[in-house]
């Protein structure tokens, strides 16, 4: 007996998922395992896997269209088996569903609105005008007036040939403009050259993954109070630190990755900060999950560094630089973005000095790092050359108040300032 396939959810937040690819044709052989599909999701792009042993009858969704979460995207059964009872079946469901029905003003008969009559264009009609010899008016039609005004031309100078010597929309067409003759002074004629632009647009549709960080983030923005807490960081031993350590580390250690690492501990000291806003509860959160954003060419995500504060500079390092190669190819799975408890974002080494993040949830904090700046600063009582670096953390005020935020920011400051404390 034939059966259905449907778009399972391959993700915490998908609703919707784009058929990159079919790896299966309509009459192919398949059995439980087999790849049927790539599909993107919010996340990544991901194989669909086959469930169902038999022939493949019916493919419901074309390349490069989306599938609802729970449609039928395919049916397998036997060769030559009729199906097509389960798509009749499966439409009859979905129209039987209750609708949202709204309610609709019943129509004004033949009223025309304001904005209507905005948009009714009528065409220019030659039509005569009346004579008024009294104010010595020129006679022309309408639309000789309005081609004349157009092209910058002088009804003065041009003859009419309608009647009464109207000026008519043939007598502008034709008209040709006399060169004066200047013969008391040459003038000096200035050629200015004319710029011709062209305007244009292209129109992008919107991904799965931008619809769904659009929908997430307003989400968070406009349900989470956020307030924000700057401090800046003097960077000069982390510099020095990050120098000796790469001498002798299997990978190459990031600023990034000290920032990762100083947070981590900052939170295991600071654990209110590591926490989530569930409605009725405040979950403060055992475990250490930092979650590294990630841009991507049509967006952005977030990896996730688990179990943080237990990592090495190098571990986190080696960790960090496969999440965003394998996040640049689209091929994180759900595992590798679910489940963290802080999240960093750091647009330092694109020279941006300062900014704010918006929450990425269920965290109530997010940390926005930026550049190391070489800037003036005091040190014991004189104004010397200083690397320093602002970080922002934005927070969600049902959990985090701002003496909390203070307090995990002023940990952090040292741990960088100072790294030899991330040994002890």
């Amino acid at each position: 007996m034939a059966e259905v396939v449907r778009m399972p959810r391959m993700s915490d937040t998908m609703t919707e998922g784009t058929f990159v690819e079919w790896h299966k044709k309509v009459g192919d052989t398949v059995k439980s395992g087999d790849i049927l599909a790539e599909v993107e999701t919010d996340k990544a792009t991901m194989e669909l896997e086959n469930y169902v042993k038999g022939t493949l009858l019916y493919i419901g969704v074309e390349k490069g269209k989306a599938a609802q979460v729970n449609q039928i995207i395919a049916i397998v059964g036997a060769a030559g088996e009729d199906f097509q009872a389960l798509l009749d079946s499966d439409a009859a469901a979905t129209s039987a569903a209750p609708e949202v029905i709204k309610e609709e003003k019943a129509p004004e008969a033949e009223k025309v609105t304001p904005a209507e009559v905005a948009h009714v264009e009528v065409a220019p009609v030659e039509v005569a005008v009346e004579n008024i010899s009294t104010d010595g008016r020129i006679k022309a039609s309408p639309l000789a007036k309005k081609i004349a005004q157009d092209k910058g031309i002088s009804l003065q100078a041009v003859s009419g040939s309608g009647p009464e010597g109207r000026i008519i929309k043939k007598d502008i067409e034709e008209f040709v403009p006399q060169v004066k003759q200047d013969v008391a002074a040459p003038q000096t004629v200035i050629n200015i050259p004319q710029f011709v632009g062209e305007e244009g647009h292209e129109d992008v549709p919107v991904s799965q993954m931008r619809k769904v960080i659009a929908s997430r983030l307003a989400q968070s923005k406009f349900s989470a109070p956020h307030f924000y807490l700057t401090i800046s960081v003097d960077m000069d031993n982390a510099i020095a630190a990050r120098k000796s350590l790469n001498e002798v580390s299997p990978v190459k250690i990031s600023f990034n990755d000290l920032v990762v690492k100083a947070s981590a501990m900052a939170l295991r000291r600071n654990p209110a900060v590591n926490s989530s806003w569930l409605g009725d509860t405040i979950r403060t959160n055992k475990h250490i999950h930092i979650g590294v954003a990630v841009a991507i060419n049509d967006g952005l995500v977030v990896p996730v560094i688990r179990f943080a504060d237990n990592k090495s500079l190098s571990q986190i390092s080696a960790e960090t630089g496969d999440l965003a190669e394998r996040a640049k190819n689209r091929k994180l799975q759900p595992a590798d973005w679910e489940g963290n408890t802080f999240t960093i974002s750091n647009l330092g080494m694109m020279g941006i000095e300062e900014f704010t993040a918006i929450i990425n949830t269920p965290d109530a904090c997010i940390l926005a790092v930026g550049a190391i700046q070489q800037v003036p600063v005091v040190k014991n009582g004189q104004v010397v050359p200083g690397n320093v670096m602002k970080l922002t953390m934005s927070c969600d005020h049902r959990v985090v108040d701002g003496a909390v935020g203070a307090k995990f920011l002023q940990t952090l400051k040292q741990y960088l300032e100072d790294p030899v404390r991330m040994l002890a």
